[in-house]
């Protein structure tokens, strides 16, 4: 990853930061986005001066379009980005509201898209593109019924955008986690023993018997941005410890 300039979307917090911890590490340039002041700064101290901590919501239509000019002050082009940022509420259907399905797919469907398309003069040639799905995208989970159906779209999205931007020297593959350690499971609402009743019975639906790690997600998201996958394209690869086989 050495002189790679990565972007990763949702960076401040999880998997995006894992993932802006590791490339770092190995000697990108990353710039990551969030939109909360608090986890920005928290970002900023955790990672190298050398990168970019840059606000800008998933959720704002505005923000998305914006994006790739944003990026173009900072470098001239992308190596690479990890389109990361996604909230998830879940409930059964009886609860969910209109507000609900509006910010999901706001979030992790019509922001993704648009930073994406935003993004497309910026992306070098070649540069690699790494979405962010689940395996809820697949899986039947109760509960996670709007949620699922935009980590759906983004799948469909990695399948229909790798055939499209391929002759751009644009590669994209799509990740599905699984139960992964990170703060999405603390904003879901529960109280905590119903919280830790569902941590539970993820952990025992895995194969591995517990959670996967941020760090673990990072290390394949690496895979995919590097030249070590430079014959991999429009893939799913799902990191869930075995829960699909369950």
């Amino acid at each position: 990853m050495k002189n790679q300039t990565i972007l990763i979307t949702g960076g401040t917090t999880g998997i995006g930061l894992a993932t802006a911890q590791l490339l770092s590490a190995e000697g990108a340039k990353v710039i990551v986005t969030g939109r909360n002041p608090k986890t920005l700064a928290e970002a900023k101290a955790q990672l190298p001066a050398n990168a970019i901590v840059l606000k800008s919501d998933s959720a704002s239509l505005a923000d998305a379009q914006a994006l790739g000019a944003e990026i173009k002050k900072i470098t001239p082009q992308l190596d690479g980005a990890f389109l990361n940022a996604g909230i998830g509420q879940f409930g059964p259907i009886e609860a969910m509201t209109p507000q609900h399905f509006d910010d999901m797919f706001g979030v992790n469907v019509r922001g993704l898209y648009f930073q994406l398309q935003s993004l497309l003069p910026v992306l070098a040639n070649p540069s690699a593109v790494v979405l962010n799905a689940s395996i809820a995208s697949y899986l039947g989970m109760p509960t996670a019924s709007i949620y699922s159906a935009t980590k759906a779209a983004v799948a469909s999205f990695g399948r229909t955008l790798a055939v499209e931007l391929a002759p751009r020297g644009i590669r994209i593959n799509t990740i599905n986690p699984g139960p992964i350690t990170t703060p999405i499971y603390n904003k879901l609402g529960m109280p905590a023993d119903m919280q830790k009743g569902f941590e539970d019975s993820m952990a025992a639906s895995a194969l591995l018997k517990r959670f996967g790690t941020a760090d673990e997600v990072a290390k394949l998201v690496r895979f995919l941005l590097s030249t070590d996958s430079s014959y991999i394209a429009g893939e799913e690869i799902t990191i869930d410890g075995g829960v699909r086989l369950t």
